[in-house]
């Protein structure tokens, strides 16, 4: 299947740099992308990363175009309790849907389908549309509480992707180590990729 909208959902976990570099990533190879962002990962975005986002959607979509340098057509922002948004409903339910980072409360809810914000409501969809959906949840140790979470929904297809990054590509900077998760979550999506070295390139192996 060929990614041509993903809805891509911030929650309040630690991961910033994970979620902007899939989104430079996506905008810039012309995938649009429908973000969403609780009012904790907008704070989270603005402690681990230079890009802060005001609350007004348009100012929000205008600010993340100009700052990958893209169509502002390209990215689309959603308000967390913007019900008539388009990933509310399965008539235009978007290709795929990535949760990074997604905190245990965000997992939580959408295991039991409580759709208490819009981004619960879009993972709700895209399950029952049986869409692709990922999730990186972002937390140490798991809990049993957590690990029967993402049982219940990896049963239910859903691909649990913990960013647990790799060091046989060889690590020079942090930006290794996201490019690592990254290149994992776009293989995920079919979203063809070099971020980084695959195991037996490179000497790998």
């Amino acid at each position: 299947m060929s990614i041509q909208r993903l809805t891509l959902a911030m929650t309040g976990a630690s991961g910033a740099p994970y979620t902007l570099r899939l989104m430079q990533h996506c905008l810039q190879n012309a995938i649009q992308v429908q973000f969403l962002t609780s009012q904790p990962g907008q704070i989270v975005l603005g402690m681990e990363s230079d890009l802060t986002l005001s609350g007004n959607t348009l100012k929000m979509q205008q600010h993340i175009a100009e700052y990958f340098e893209v169509d502002a057509n390209l990215i689309k922002v959603y308000a967390k309790d913007q019900w008539i948004a388009p990933v509310a409903s399965g008539s235009s339910v978007a290709d795929a849907m990535v949760v990074c980072p997604c905190s245990m409360g965000s997992l939580a809810s959408i295991a039991v389908g409580a759709s208490e914000n819009l981004i619960h409501r879009a993972a709700d969809v895209i399950i029952k549309e049986r869409k692709p959906l990922i999730l990186v949840p972002r937390e140490t140790p798991f809990s049993s509480i957590h690990l029967e979470n993402m049982l219940k929904l990896s049963n239910l297809g859903v691909t649990i992707l913990p960013p647990n990054p790799g060091f046989y590509q060889g690590v020079n900077q942090v930006s290794d180590l996201i490019d690592f998760v990254v290149a994992r979550i776009l293989d995920q999506l079919g979203i063809d990729n070099q971020l980084s070295p695959r195991w037996g390139e490179d000497g790998t192996s």
